[in-house]
């Protein structure tokens, strides 16, 4: 039952032509939405949702272009530095990555009516936002019981190997069978034998036999370092007006722009001078389109109260990938494995959407503002360029839920042309306790599934989100009354669970215990991985 489980899986991405496409992992991390804007949106954590008067409303709560009485031009760069910390097993290493970036350009115009009552101005945005940033590397090293390579044998239950090899020259397993990818590389680069006269049977290559049974090696150092670049880049054109200084309503027309590339190295160092390599490479372009309505009320002069909803953005998708694979067992190379140099057709994501409820005080010299966004990533789909739901969109189903995001900032003038600013973020992770706890979920029989996380392609590892905190503080000064800057400095942790391969457990268990006493078939150790990231921005601005 276990294994048949896992061919199917298999088979459901390699039918209808995507031999890769994202898991819901790497779903999620497309989806999953970051601080960035301009110093001042920065410096208060981006709790502008009843506030306005910024240009990154455009990508939150475009009625704040209502607050504008005058038009204005803007432009932010800033320098982040991400430093991961993993700790694996009580073995920790750190790596960092510094980068300078182009964060937003944007025009408001104002176009006053000239009415006191009733529509008392029009205003227009245009903006490019740098809304994600996808630079980081991490490294994970430590020691475990289980091996990739036992994570393959169990993978390929139930496959007859002559369906792996390559054949005659029409044949191809990569393209022609429904069997995993890392399934075939792994069998073609040595990680698995067969056990004696059962060609549907394996298990890891490194080991010895004793008495009749294979006992496996377990690896005694385990390496993985990951490298991840790219962003997500939003091209807004935003409408908004303003109804009797009271009621501002906006909207937000948004293009797109994703562009990711992630590199893995993976490597096991066994006894007896043996060694696994696994290397995987990926890059993603996609392009989508988005919208955004929201309205702003001020029912008295010092309060304004906001509600938003921002649509999912929809995405088109292609991967481009590559893996290779080799062992050396016992001092004697395999000769290293290449997958193809595949490029995927064309598939389709959609991000959750979102709900943004603000609040916001404004006095003579101060004001003080709260965003709280509600996110429901049980609803990212993934589908092929026909319409039909990929596997990926079942597990994100069994294995994402809600996730709330609280946004607290304050501003206070010191002088008419110097400013101070703080904010704090707090965000949960969307992802189900039995996720969390590196388990599966159960099926509608009461019984726990046979893996906790599927994947797609020939990269097993991935990071398991446990929420993320910020603070920030800023200053502003008006030079003239038309041009001034804006500084920024945000401090932000985001905590992982970072894991080599998924496990896997045996089928029809239904008591929490027994499955970890008795039914782990391949347990892989998380590592606690803590991203710490400094961001100063700096925003230079004219009004006119």
């Amino acid at each position: 039952m276990k294994r048949i489980t896992c061919l199917f899986i298999s088979a459901f991405f390699l039918a209808g032509g995507i031999a890769y496409a994202q898991g819901e992992m790497d779903a999620y991390k497309m989806s999953r939405n970051e601080l960035n804007g301009t110093a001042r949106y920065l410096g208060m954590s981006g709790a502008f949702g009843a506030l306005g008067g910024d240009i990154s409303s455009m990508s939150t709560n475009p009625a704040g272009l209502g607050i504008y009485r005058s038009s204005e031009v803007v432009t932010t760069i800033s320098l982040s530095s991400a430093k991961t910390n993993s700790d694996w097993n009580g073995t920790s290493v750190d790596k960092s990555k510094t980068r300078f970036n182009f964060d937003n350009i944007a025009y408001v115009g104002y176009f006053p009516t000239g009415n006191d009552e009733g529509i008392v101005g029009w205003n227009i945005g245009l903006s490019y936002n740098r809304v994600k940033d996808f630079n980081r590397s991490y490294r994970m090293n430590g020691a475990q019981a289980y091996s990739v390579a036992d994570y393959v044998a169990d993978l390929l239950y139930g496959t007859d190997k002559n369906d792996l090899r390559y054949g005659d020259k029409n044949y191809d397993p990569y393209f022609d069978s429904s069997i995993s990818w890392l399934g075939i590389l792994g069998f073609d680069a040595g990680f698995v034998d067969n056990y004696a006269g059962n060609n549907k049977e394996y298990h890891s290559a490194f080991g010895h036999e004793k008495d009749g049974e294979w006992l496996n090696y377990s690896p005694q150092n385990v390496n993985l370092l990951v490298n991840e670049k790219g962003s997500i880049g939003q091209y807004n054109i935003s409408f908004a007006t303003n109804i009797s200084d009271r009621f501002f309503l906006g909207a937000t027309v948004a293009i797109t722009d994703l562009d990711y590339t992630l590199s893995t190295e993976y490597t096991e160092d066994f006894t007896q001078n043996s060694q696994l390599r696994l290397d995987n490479g990926l890059s993603t372009d996609g392009t989508g389109y988005a919208f955004n309505i929201g309205a702003i009320v001020r029912p008295v002069d010092f309060l304004r109260v906001g509600v938003a909803y921002n649509s999912p953005t929809w995405y088109k998708m292609t991967d481009y990938f590559h893996g290779t694979a080799g062992t050396t067992i016992n001092n004697q190379d395999w000769n290293t494995q290449n997958t193809p140099d595949y490029q995927s057709g064309d598939y389709r994501l959609r991000t959750p959407d979102r709900w943004i409820f603000s609040i916001a005080g404004v006095g003579q010299n101060f004001l003080i503002s709260a965003d709280y966004e509600l996110t429901n990533y049980k609803r990212m789909v993934l589908n092929d360029v026909d319409g039909y739901e990929l596997r990926t969109t079942e597990d994100v189903k069994k294995d994402f839920g809600m996730s709330g995001t609280l946004k607290v900032g304050a501003e206070y003038k010191i002088t008419p042309q110097f400013s101070v600013r703080a904010g704090t973020l707090w965000k949960t992770s969307p992802m189900k306790q039995h996720v969390k706890d590196g388990i599966p979920p159960k099926n509608e029989k009461g019984e726990f599934e046979v893996d906790a996380i599927g994947i797609v392609g020939t990269i097993p590892s991935y990071t398991v989100d446990k929420g993320t905190n910020s603070y920030s503080v800023g200053l502003g000064y008006r030079f003239t009354p038309n041009f001034y800057m804006d500084l920024a400095c945000v401090y932000r942790v985001y905590k992982e669970d970072g894991y080599a391969f998924p496990s896997t457990y045996q089928a029809g268990i239904s008591d929490i215990d027994k499955l970890l006493d008795e039914g782990i078939v391949v347990k892989s150790d998380p590592a606690s991985l803590k991203t710490k990231t400094t961001q100063v921005a700096l925003t230079l601005g004219y009004k006119f």
